[in-house]
């Protein structure tokens, strides 16, 4: 998993730096159609599901990167059961060359 940083460049502008912060286990799969319709609604683009141990420490903006693809973390949700698992709601991207 990799969480960007921020810091001043001193000219006014930012410098974002990623930095991998830990390793997850995780188990990732297509949205059905319907969950597509609803993220193409709001303006977002879903293309995984990503399902996560409850304990994970994954946010949204968080990367988790997988070989060649790239999936930038979009939302989080804990089940109506807590501690289950998280649900990790992702855009894939192709990993820069």
């Amino acid at each position: 998993m990799w969480r960007a940083s921020r810091t001043s460049d001193g000219l006014g502008g930012w410098v974002e730096t990623w930095a991998q912060v830990s390793t997850v286990r995780a188990r990732i799969s297509q949205p059905s159609a319907a969950e597509r319709v609803i993220a193409d609604q709001s303006g977002s683009t879903l293309t995984h599901v990503v399902y996560l141990r409850a304990d994970a420490p994954v946010r949204r903006g968080d990367e988790l990167r997988q070989a060649a693809r790239t999936f930038k973390v979009l939302a989080v949700f804990e089940p109506s059961e807590p501690g289950t698992y998280l649900r990790a709601n992702c855009e894939v991207r192709q990993a820069d060359q």
